[in-house]
């Protein structure tokens, strides 16, 4: 939370307290009794809920909530809350994940709509907020058959190779002893990956559409004061939710219309037909557009709304994963050199690591692996809604909750994970588990109906980077800080990023090009 946000709470938590919610308050709190059996969950104030507790406590919302829940039996499978107006059940469990995500995935599979998410798909819902439904239905099929396929991936295997070449050669022309923006150059690397999937080109206006796509991850957390008194319009007037929301909004929908003609112009451009294997993902939404046959229509909007959250999924994802990986490593050295030894006793001089050379690379995969363990990208999986009243861990959960999945607590489970702070790749090494949503202890990318189709996507982009880094280059912290001291603070949005860039010096050690 920025300093603006906490003197708009601040100042929002005095003017609530005089006025007349009470009555709202008392109002809305008896649709959660009723002799329910709800979970445990600290005291609460009136009109504000729980907010001094987990919007002030000087933490961010994650670990917040995974302190609050250990307070209760020794970490209680559900914590209930009320965050203003809106009643919230997290789980912090992987046994109380499993009962949300499998054994009740379909009455949790919508997701609640705060005002900055009615305002986000005023014109288009995509498929990370779009409610269960026919039109969720149908983008998540276009989109695990036809965008983000195995084959689909692969075929963009030129694109990646070309940008981390890119990436590589611009890391090599760093002065000696100059320590490079790591965090900078990984954006623009999945950031340029992502668009030249999407479009089929670079975006002439990439700078403006990673901002956009930055203030996006923000303003959807979903714990502005104006998602949290929605009936409120003094919290939505002081917080400025809404304004933000539509400000973002009409950005990044021109910004959607000027990749979209950048599209149409080397399209109209190119002088043959385009093969099926070299669509673009704008290639593949306009032809199913064009050939109908569609329960719910496939509008413009939707369109945009879709390739919104590919960018937005994609490019954040990837890069936060790749510079949690990086300081990890930076913070790790014996890691870092035993990855590296790996690397470059496995290509032997080669002059670029290619996809080819992925497969045998065991330890970088359990590199990523660990890396997602600690630093979930989504701490709190994307909000569900109970649209019918259930009972989950032996606890009663209204209709009409959010629920939270505390991923982040749930990867760092002591119950589950010896050493759970500690990085440590081999703690996979002899280890089943993975990340496809059956094993609950870890689920980096959620599980069930809901969980990220883009896993694949995601992988094929993170492996490739991130050996090319380790092989091509030494890396040491500038100004020789000892890697213990190294700056791992975080920042909140829908994902969890570095708060500071991480800067390191890089030392050639294979060279790009052959002699």
């Amino acid at each position: 939370m920025d300093a603006t946000e906490k003197v708009a709470y601040g100042f929002c938590f005095l003017l609530l307290a005089l006025l007349p919610l009470i009555k709202l308050f008392k109002t809305r709190r008896g649709g959660n009794g009723g002799g329910m059996r709800l979970p445990p969950g600290p005291w609460r104030l009136p009109v504000v809920g729980n907010l001094h507790q987990v919007m002030m406590g000087g933490q961010l919302v994650h670990r917040t909530m995974a302190d609050l829940a250990r307070r209760f039996d020794a970490g209680a499978p559900l914590l209930s809350l009320r965050l203003g107006e809106v009643p919230v059940v997290v789980a912090s469990s992987a046994a109380a994940a499993r009962e949300i995500m499998s054994k009740h995935d379909a009455k949790f599979a919508t997701r609640p709509w705060s005002p900055t998410v009615r305002v986000q798909m005023v014109d288009g819902e995509g498929l990370g907020f779009a409610p269960y439904g026919a039109l969720w239905r149908q983008l998540r099929k276009i989109t695990v058959v036809e965008l983000l396929s195995a084959r689909r991936v692969r075929s963009f295997r030129r694109v990646r190779e070309e940008e981390v070449g890119r990436l590589v050669g611009a890391v090599a022309a760093a002065q000696p002893g100059e320590a490079v923006n790591v965090s900078e150059r990984i954006a623009v690397l999945i950031a340029d990956v992502a668009v030249r999937t999407i479009i089929g080109d670079r975006f002439e206006r990439r700078e403006e559409f990673l901002e956009a796509a930055a203030e996006w991850v923000k303003i959807m957390s979903g714990f502005s004061l104006g998602d949290l008194f929605p009936s409120s319009r003094l919290a939505s007037f002081v917080s400025g939710t809404v304004r933000r929301a539509k400000a973002n909004h009409r950005k990044n929908f021109e910004l959607m219309d000027c990749a979209l003609r950048q599209h149409e112009v080397r399209r109209t451009a190119a002088t043959t037909g385009v093969a099926d294997e070299e669509e673009d993902l704008i290639d593949v939404l306009l032809r199913i557009q064009k050939e109908g046959g569609l329960e719910v229509p496939l509008t413009m909007g939707i369109i945009k709304a879709v390739i919104r959250d590919l960018f937005g999924a994609g490019s954040e994802t990837s890069a936060n994963t790749l510079q949690w990986a990086m300081s990890e490593l930076a913070r790790n050295p014996r890691v870092m050199t035993k990855a590296q030894d790996e690397l470059r006793g496995s290509l032997r001089g080669k002059r670029t690591v290619t996809e080819d050379d992925l497969a045998g690379l065991k330890y970088l995969k359990l590199v990523i692996k660990e890396t997602l363990r600690l630093h979930p990208v989504v701490p709190l999986l994307l909000p569900r809604e109970c649209h019918e009243t259930c009972k989950v861990a032996g606890y009663d959960v209204p209709k009409g909750t959010t629920v939270l999945v505390n991923a982040w607590a749930i990867c760092r489970d002591p119950r589950h994970w010896e050493d759970a702070e500690t990085f440590e790749p081999e703690r996979f090494e002899d280890s089943s588990i993975d990340s496809k949503g059956t094993d609950f202890e870890y689920i980096p990318f959620g599980a069930g109906r809901r969980m990220c189709p883009g896993m694949a996507f995601a992988h094929a982009s993170m492996e490739l980077a991130l050996s090319s880094l380790l092989y091509h280059f030494d890396w040491e912290l500038p100004g020789g800080i000892p890697p213990n001291n190294l700056d791992m603070a975080e920042e909140m949005g829908v994902t969890i990023r570095r708060k500071n860039d991480l800067y390191l010096t890089p030392i050639v050690r294979v060279p790009l090009q052959s002699a």
